[in-house]
Order: C-alpha cells, then sequence, then structure tokens
C-alpha cells in the first residue's frame, strides 16, 4: 500500500508529480557516500526534485562519477535534467556578465540563478532583489533562488536567523512565487514559508535527512502548519522565522 492510500481519510493538498514545476524540494548534498543516497532515494525520493552538490564538495568528492551515476539511476533514469546554477553570491560577476551566462546556458541547461550575497553583513536594498530577479528570469533562468545559505544566516535572512519578511514581502508583491526558490535550511523558515505561501512554494538548501519532515509541513501533518493547510485557517498569522 502506497504512503498516500493510508491516509487517504485525511483531506491533504494535492501534490504534482514528478517533474514538477511548483512545490519543488531542492536538496543539498554536503558530501552524502552511495549508501546514504540509496537510503535518501529508498525513504524519501519521491520527494526530491533538485540535488545540488554543496560549493566545492564535487572537487574533493571520492568517486564522484559513479556518484553522479547513481543519482541518475535513482532519479533521471525518467527525466533526464541537466541542470546547471549560477550564482555570484561568493564571487561578484557584474551585471551584465551574469546575465549573458545565464542566457548563454540557457540554450543548452535548466539553469537555476542566484540572488542575495553569502555574507551576512551584506544588506541588498529590496528594490535591487526585484530588479535583480527579473532580469535573470528574463535571461532566461527557470528559476531564481532567494540566498539564504545552508544556515539560514544572510541573503533573505539576518545574522541571527531572523528571516527578514518585510524582503520577502517586497519580493512577493513583485515576483511570482513560483518562479523562486527560497533557501530555508530549518524547520522554523520550512514552515514559515509553507503557512505563508501554501504547500506549492519552493524551497530550497534542505538537508537530506529533512525531506520527510518537509512533506509533512507541506501537507498539513506536522503542529506547525496544521491549521493553515490541514484545516485551512488562514486567519492564524504566521511568527516570523528565528
Amino acid at each position: 500500500m502506497h504512503a498516500s492510500d493510508e491516509h487517504a481519510f485525511l483531506t491533504v493538498p494535492t501534490r504534482e508529480g514528478k517533474p514538477r514545476e511548483r512545490g519543488l524540494t531542492h536538496v543539498m548534498d554536503k558530501g552524502l557516500n552511495l549508501r546514504e543516497i540509496e537510503g535518501l532515494f529508498d525513504t524519501a525520493g519521491e520527494y526530491v526534485d533538485i540535488v545540488k552538490l554543496g560549493w566545492g564538495t564535487s572537487y574533493v568528492t571520492n568517486n564522484l562519477e559513479k556518484k553522479i551515476a547513481l543519482y541518475r539511476k535513482r532519479w533521471l533514469e525518467h527525466f533526464r535534467f541537466s541542470h546547471v546554477e549560477i550564482s555570484d553570491g561568493t564571487l561578484e560577476i557584474p551585471r551584465e556578465q551574469k546575465l549573458e551566462l545565464i542566457a548563454e546556458f540557457a540554450s543548452d541547461f535548466v539553469v537555476l540563478s542566484e540572488v542575495g550575497s553569502k555574507d551576512s553583513d551584506v544588506n541588498i536594498a529590496p528594490y535591487l532583489w526585484v530588479q535583480w530577479i527579473r532580469e535573470e528570469l528574463d535571461a532566461g533562468a527557470w528559476k531564481v533562488i532567494a540566498e539564504g545559505r545552508e544556515g539560514g544566516t544572510a541573503g533573505i535572512y539576518r545574522p541571527t536567523g531572523e528571516l527578514r519578511t518585510g524582503l520577502v514581502d517586497e519580493i512577493e508583491h513583485s515576483i511570482s512565487f513560483h518562479d523562486l526558490i527560497w533557501e530555508a535550511p530549518t524547520k522554523t523558515s520550512q514552515a514559515w514559508f509553507v503557512r505563508h505561501f501554501g504547500p506549492e512554494v519552493n524551497l530550497g538548501n534542505i538537508p537530506p535527512e529533512e525531506v520527510i519532515a518537509l512533506e509533512t509541513l507541506r501537507l498539513g501533518l506536522r503542529a506547525d502548519t496544521l491549521k493553515e493547510v490541514l484545516l485551512g485557517d488562514s486567519s492564524v498569522e504566521p511568527a516570523p522565522a528565528s
């Protein structure tokens, strides 16, 4: 019996099948070994849409070819997408050059670009976030990632981990949330985004061990989102993440 059949008595949100365009779960692989990848897809493969090999880990990983082959075998055998991320969160790329790179790669790959700095001391004005996101979507990016770092302490978050809710509101009013992937590495931030946007919000930098837990947040099967998702109580005001 499939998990969804076991819980058919619950009126949970309907989730798109893969390959999804919305409600994406973007997972950060910081150095998983082959057995851990097998385990991830045995238990949560249905809910994983994108796996990112974090920062320079692919450069120092043993058996990288075997690792990529396993991901393809377990996940991409039916959907042979090739994704490229173009980011200037660490090293600055001139705007025109970044947009040219996005357009160039978009002719051959599915491009994800990223806006926001990984430096927690850099505070980019909200209007610039909106402008840059629009430019990168227009250049050919499939989705734009809103930077948060793997610890949730930069970009759309303050150094304390508190979500910049005013910034999110500013972006939300100008850009469809379906065109964005919000980096949300913590349960608190994940729950806030699900309460605010609903189950089909795209979330990134998800630790592999949190994929199942995130899916329960999306379906309202966890106390953090039960009222808003499962009971449809939109009057509940979501608390800022911290």
